[in-house]
């Protein structure tokens, strides 16, 4: 009995093996080289993961095949090299497999022009290698490495992004040619027409900064640009783009137009808050005092922000009362905190005009109680100008001496001949006009006029004596007393029963002598006229004036009775 027992044993066990025999041997024979089947990782050591790929064998993979190590039990897809390696045991690779996976998903993108992920690794002639994964190499031409130029090519190196595979090849090395260019076009495309088919008016939509120009910024919006003009960056005053935003910047935006059409997008940043204008009648008021800083200088005023989006002109002529100031730079400062006085303001125009004058005593106001007319000064000449100088009479406030108030007789041509910047000159007040903050001097009225004396003291028809100064072609100009110049015209030369000629104005020498009469004097014109013609018929009158009233005879001769005594003798 035992012996029949031990040999249905054997009989048995013989059975099993032969079975499992059959089993391993039926299961090797499906499997085929060079395909990829899925195995289960049961062991892991310092060198090996071993696979069992589920035909009742195992393979085993060295550890350096794996990126990460797995675990036991994990899943892992396995290339079969041989299924008769040495001692019997399949020969199995993971690289092998993702490469082969690899080139299939590549192959297949490739058809169906799919995109694939890469990475700019280098730089090489007329473009880049990409690193597709596994063992793949593509090459991009530079043309098709973006949709604009390229200006720095390395500025690429490192970057992964999708392509599209135009041409691929399994085996030698950046035979495979990829476009980034095509999906970027593709993606940019779907991008617009998403943005314009759901984006409305008053939409809040994200953008990066892309560049700048000289009147906005332009919003990277998904590989198409929107625009954000400089005047809806803020509602204060814009100067420079870059003071509000970054290039490089993410940022959100309020759409405020859209035009499907031209595909044209105007965005703003201001949107993005409230009009603080719409509150300013509730914040401010005329003749309030702000104090703020200015945030902008121009050849013709400062602006000021008196709050977060308005800002408001201090106008040129609003800086001082007195001081001439000729760029606001010579006065303030961007960035200067300073107080103003609201003058006025329109809020259609958006526009708040402000004085810093206004907070200081306008001295114009009692400029006539400091400088009244004829009060006389010493002051220092300020400045030479060609018709007058300006003497400096306080802080800020100029009087100004005309050029022909300087002498009452004598013609001043060159103001730099009577006085130079600096030096201190006598003058007095004549007129002062605070509406107009001027105030004219003299310095011929700190003396009497000569030209009234001269008319007080020689009525038309007395004798004067004066030099001669000059001779001219019309005739001959002679000062008399007080520097006066008069003329004797070149007819008034000769008695009156003379006839003139040229040759009488050789008579005449500068500094000659002569005695005329005086014809007219007229301080307002300062002209004088002089006669000898009519000296020598007054000398003429006063000897026929002795023959009209005789005592000795005690007759009467008349004037009558000489002309008729004058023609009996010519008879």
């Amino acid at each position: 009995m035992a012996e029949e027992k031990q040999t249905d044993e054997k009989t048995s066990m013989s059975l099993m093996e032969s079975l499992l025999e059959h089993d391993v041997f039926k299961s090797l024979d499906e499997i085929e080289d060079g395909t990829l089947v899925t195995g289960t990782v049961i062991q892991v050591n310092n060198e090996y993961v071993f696979v069992d790929v589920g035909y009742k064998s195992e393979g085993r993979i060295p550890l350096d095949e794996f990126d990460v190590i797995p675990e036991d039990g994990e899943k892992v897809k396995v290339f079969i090299i041989t299924k008769d390696g040495k001692g019997g045991q399949i020969q199995i690779s993971k690289r092998r497999a993702v490469t082969l996976e690899k080139t299939e998903d590549l192959r297949k993108a490739a058809e169906d022009r799919s995109p694939v992920l890469g990475k700019f690794v280098k730089v090489i002639k007329g473009g880049y290698e990409i690193d597709l994964g596994g063992e793949y190499r593509g090459f991009c031409p530079m043309s098709k490495a973006d949709v604009s130029r390229v200006e720095d090519p390395e500025s690429l190196i490192g970057l992964s992004d999708y392509f599209i595979i135009d041409k691929f090849h399994a085996g030698t090395k950046l035979k495979s040619v990829v476009s980034r260019r095509e999906y970027l076009e593709k993606r940019i495309k779907e991008n617009k027409e998403t943005f314009f088919s759901s984006v409305h008016i008053g939409d809040v939509v994200q953008g990066v900064v892309k560049s700048f120009t000289s009147f906005g910024a332009f919003i990277d919006l998904g590989g198409f640009d929107g625009l954000l003009h400089i005047n809806d960056m803020s509602w204060g005053h814009v100067t420079r783009p870059k003071d509000f935003v970054k290039k490089g910047q993410t940022i959100e935006l309020r759409l405020i137009n859209i035009d499907p059409e031209t595909q044209k997008v105007n965005l703003s940043l201001k949107h993005m808050h409230e009009d603080p204008w719409s509150s300013f009648e509730k914040n401010f008021n005329v003749g309030d005092v702000v104090k703020a800083p200015v945030t902008k200088l121009t050849t013709f005023g400062a602006f000021i922000e008196i709050a977060p989006g308005i800002e408001g002109l201090a106008h040129i002529s609003e800086l001082s009362w007195t001081k001439r100031v000729n760029n606001p730079k010579d006065v303030l400062d961007v960035g200067d905190v300073v107080e103003a006085k609201i003058l006025g303001y329109d809020l259609d125009k958006k526009r708040v005009s402000l004085g810093l004058k206004q907070l200081e005593e306008n001295p114009w106001d009692s400029i006539d109680d400091r400088y009244p007319v004829g009060k006389t000064l010493t002051r220092p000449v300020v400045k030479i100008t060609n018709s007058g100088a300006f003497i400096g009479l306080e802080d800020g406030i100029d009087g100004f001496l005309h050029i022909d108030d300087i002498s009452w007789t004598e013609k001043v041509r060159n103001m730099s001949s009577f006085a130079k910047e600096g030096d201190m000159v006598d003058v007095v007040v004549t007129r002062v006009e605070p509406e107009n903050r001027r105030i004219r001097l003299s310095v011929k009225q700190l003396e009497d006029n000569p030209w009234n004396t001269l008319k007080k003291d020689y009525p038309k028809y007395s004798s004067i004596s004066g030099e001669v100064t000059n001779v001219t072609d019309f005739g001959v100009f002679v000062k008399v007393l007080g520097g006066i110049e008069g003329l004797i015209s070149k007819f008034h030369l000769v008695g009156p029963d003379e006839e003139y000629n040229d040759s009488v104005l050789k008579n005449f020498k500068v500094g000659d002598v002569v005695t005329a009469a005086v014809m007219d004097v007229n301080p307002s014109t300062q002209k004088l006229s002089l006669s000898i013609k009519e000296l020598i018929r007054n000398a003429q009158r006063s000897e026929i004036s002795k023959y009209m009233d005789d005592e000795d005879e005690g007759d009467t001769f008349t004037f009558g009775d000489m002309l008729r005594s004058k023609d009996e003798e010519d008879n």
